[in-house]
């Protein structure tokens, strides 16, 4: 399993982008309080590849040039493929947690697929939700609206080669979707199992390594489930924490690995040390 860093862009935040429906000085005061700058912040945009031994698998594939964060900034998968080992046409199976730009971006380079080998595998209900015609007829400013089109210019041209997914269905042995709804209607995390061992792959079920976990029931300002959201980091943490799961976050800080226990109220996000190297 190999994480790769897709954007190391300093953006505003967490607040609004964690801690919506609060005061902009509830979610500062955490950030005092963890040690970390009050108004700005680094997330993680991460991409995973995994070689199963006989396919190698990519969940989601970062900003492109046309995600979240623009070039020079982001859309840094297509470059560090190289360095991680790999080419673009060794990608057999691309797996798509959700339709968000930072998540889909990199599917296309100059207008042609960046993986030429690939298949692709993305929710069923994720994949209707956005080809409906009606997203396109939201606020041409906002995120809903530039998703609808990017999805369109990157996902839709694929179709032919696309697998819909369910929760409970296996991607390939020892890769399973879990329903993890509410950031979008159909976003999906992942069990990855090998030889005993399990982890997590929970896609955008955190965008701050503090604020989410603290708070899980704060709205988070991408969430479009705002309760759903709330409802279902819960329930994920909680599984985290019960089972002593590995995790793989796509927001945390690189390399976006960590495990998760509870503290207080909420959660508390672990870093990885030197757990793998036992």
């Amino acid at each position: 399993m190999t994480n790769i860093l897709d954007a190391g862009a300093v953006i505003d935040g967490p607040w609004p982008i964690v801690g919506e429906d609060q005061p902009k000085e509830a979610v500062e005061r955490l950030m005092h309080d963890s040690l970390l700058p009050e108004s700005r912040f680094q997330p993680g945009f991460t991409p995973t590849l995994v070689n199963t031994g006989s396919e190698l698998v990519l969940f989601d594939t970062g900003n492109g040039g046309d995600g979240f964060v623009p070039r020079p900034h982001g859309g840094w998968l297509a470059d560090m493929l190289e360095p991680a080992g790999y080419t673009p046409d060794q990608v057999d199976v691309i797996v798509l947690t959700h339709a968000h730009p930072d998540h889909i971006g990199g599917l296309m380079e100059r207008g042609r697929p960046l993986f030429p080998n690939a298949r692709y595998a993305i929710g069923a209900v994720e994949y209707d939700f956005w080809a409906k015609d009606d997203r396109l007829s939201a606020d041409k400013d906002g995120n809903e609206f530039r998703s609808a089109r990017l999805f369109r210019t990157h996902l839709v041209p694929l179709a032919d080669r696309v697998r819909f997914l369910k929760p409970g269905d296996d991607v390939t042995p020892g890769i399973r979707a879990v329903a993890s709804f509410g950031h979008t209607p159909g976003h999906l995390s992942f069990h990855i199992e090998s030889e005993g061992r399990r982890l997590l792959l929970w896609g955008d079920c955190a965008h701050h390594e503090v604020a989410s976990l603290a708070h899980p029931e704060w709205h988070a300002f991408f969430d479009m489930d705002k309760e759903a959201g709330a409802a279902t980091r819960k329930r994920v943490y909680d599984m985290a924490t019960a089972d002593r799961l590995l995790v793989s976050a796509y927001h945390m800080s690189f390399p976006s690995l960590g495990y998760v226990e509870r503290k207080d109220a909420g959660y508390r996000w672990v870093p990885v040390t030197y757990q793998l190297n036992l």
